[in-house]
């Protein structure tokens, strides 16, 4: 049976979250659930997310607001909150992701499978900062249009990979500074640049949006530059 990872983003009536914000924070809540002690050897999620990550790592956004999201609160997982980057009103704005450990397809709580996947369209209402040296970036294809939460799915995607491909003590750095990164969509120049590495790229399946085949997220860490 097909498993599946639920993020939900929290969407207020009055408070939505800058669209790079929202990016940056469901990879890092991926990379949080990669990382917990639940996750991994006894951990009570071990099973879940090892079952889950042996076969295809399907992800699924769902937004809450209200009572909605207080209910998935009550459901056991983590929340990431984002930094604002991108908001007019970073106190009020900045983006609230929960990720809930796997389950199968059919099997989702149901305070999760009733929430919306629409209305995750999200904008940057201001210009985006230079990224800093040495932080990881989560670089979006150009050519390619996709939904907020399709966006959020992959760049959780693209997070994984490098995850995966890093070796333990690069790992125990980057959860040290509670997986900083950055995602910003690359130049049509940079993005075939960054092709010709060996980088992590996100090749999506074509369930949704997008062509079977795509290359979406690349995903720059610095330590897996070779």
């Amino acid at each position: 049976m097909e498993q599946v990872l639920t993020l939900v983003v929290r969407v207020e009536k009055n408070a939505r979250p800058a669209q790079t914000d929202a990016l940056e924070t469901a990879a890092r809540a991926v990379l949080a659930i990669l990382a917990d002690e639940r996750s991994y050897g006894e951990g009570e999620w071990t099973g879940a997310m090892t079952t889950w990550q042996d076969d295809r790592i399907r992800k699924i956004v769902k937004r809450a607001r209200g009572a909605e999201w207080r209910r998935t609160e009550a459901l056991p997982g983590i929340t990431v909150h984002g930094s604002g980057v991108g908001a007019e009103e970073p106190e009020t704005a900045a983006a609230e992701v929960r990720v809930f450990p796997p389950t199968a397809v059919d099997a989702v709580p149901a305070e999760l499978a009733n929430l919306q996947v629409s209305g995750t369209d999200f904008v940057d209402a201001e210009a985006l900062p230079p990224v800093e040296p040495g932080v990881p970036v989560l670089w979006v294809n150009p050519a390619l249009e996709m939904s907020s939460g399709k966006a959020m799915a992959q760049c959780g995607h693209a997070a994984q990979l490098a995850w995966w491909d890093l070796p333990d003590e690069a790992r125990k750095e980057w959860e040290a500074t509670e997986f900083r990164l950055a995602v910003r969509t690359a130049t049509r120049t940079r993005w075939t640049e960054l092709l010709a590495t060996s980088l992590p790229v996100v090749q999506d399946a074509g369930f949704t949006e997008i062509a079977p085949g795509s290359r979406t997220v690349i995903a720059d860490h610095p330590q897996l530059r070779r």
